[in-house]
């Protein structure tokens, strides 16, 4: 038995809770027992009460038990987890350092630099989503590497997308956080308001809705209100990206970014931010990377793309024999049950 403890609702539509109803549901179907454990929302600086209710729920657990517990709580709960460190086995899984999210000021920054490494200090295991975010972790967290595995998100297998939009189908899916940089991709689509294109920008704009605010202002202002359209939170990702040409999303920083993922297995040439694991998820056969927060790197990328048909088709070739090379979900898990078996043992 394993319990496997995360922040909030595990229906949340974001890719680190895609990943953990994933993980999940794998590890139940190789046998694993797994009860799910429900926290409270914990924010940077967690209050009493908070704290009082996560060690309340954690003292249910029996000693000796491995609980998994999902980095976005995991990170803030340094005083829990030096408290229950010895009575309980911590495993903890970190998505993307607290500390790197976009957005903070240097003593934001600083507190959750320090709270992470000491509740990373307390658990016997680190499961990351990248190699990327491994070395993050030895270098700037002091997390042990022999403590640290490595478990990509699994890819579903999907048809490919055709990719014969007219107008070209430029999709986006992400949260509108600061951190997507969708401010980036929408000024850098401003100059290329002459060519054929549409933008569709997928993603739940409930986490951060002064800065979703901004972005469709942002829209407005710049003339672009028929050209890019938000869709909101959907439910199945997959119709979207077989009706798109193109993925693009210029990321500040991914832990891995499943939806990279996601949009290669669908057959999809992708621009993005070289940021990040995405160098290493995206392959150059199948994308064009450029540097964070350029804007005008990324508005001669767009245009290269848009006025290419064979640029678009041998990125869409190069994303397609990507897509045979993903690891499944079932993978994911395997790595994952071979590490909690350790520190069972242990």
């Amino acid at each position: 038995m394993i319990y496997f403890a995360y922040p909030g609702d595990l229906d949340t539509p974001t890719g680190g809770y895609h990943y953990d109803r994933r993980l999940i549901e794998e590890l139940r179907s190789m046998g694993v027992r797994v009860e799910t454990v429900a926290l409270p929302h914990c924010s940077s600086v967690p209050n009493q009460q908070i704290l009082a209710s996560v060690q309340q729920i954690l003292a249910a657990i029996p000693d000796q038990a491995i609980v998994v517990i999902d980095g976005l709580a995991f990170g803030v709960l340094d005083e829990v987890a030096a408290a229950e460190a010895k009575r309980l086995r911590l495993v903890a899984l970190c998505h993307h350092p607290l500390a790197l999210e976009t957005g903070l000021d240097e003593r934001e920054r600083q507190v959750l630099q320090v709270s992470e490494q000491r509740a990373l200090s307390c658990a016997r295991a680190t499961v990351v989503t990248s190699g990327h975010t491994r070395q993050i972790l030895i270098d700037q967290f002091a997390v042990p590497a022999e403590s640290i595995i490595v478990a990509l998100p699994g890819t579903d297998w999907t048809p490919f997308a055709p990719c014969d939009g007219d107008p070209i189908r430029l999709l986006t899916v992400a949260s509108l956080t600061r951190r997507k940089a969708h401010d980036v991709l929408i000024d850098a689509l401003s100059p290329l308001k002459s060519l054929h294109w549409q933008a569709r920008f997928v993603g739940g704009q409930d986490f951060d809705p002064a800065w979703a605010s901004s972005l469709q202002e942002r829209v407005n202002a710049l003339g672009l209100s028929q050209r890019v359209e938000f869709a909101g939170a959907v439910e199945d990702t997959q119709v979207e990206y077989q009706q798109a040409d193109v993925f693009v999303l210029p990321s500040r920083f991914e832990g891995y970014g499943m939806v990279f993922a996601e949009a290669l297995a669908a057959g999809l040439p992708v621009l993005a931010a070289r940021s990040g694991a995405v160098p290493d998820v995206v392959p150059e056969t199948a994308g064009l990377l450029v540097a964070p927060d350029d804007t005008q790197a990324l508005t001669e990328a767009l245009r290269q793309i848009l006025t290419s048909e064979a640029l678009r088709r041998r990125l869409q070739a190069g994303a397609r024999q990507a897509a045979a090379t993903l690891p499944t979900w079932s993978d994911t898990a395997t790595v994952v049950a071979r590490k909690l078996k350790e520190v069972s043992n242990s």
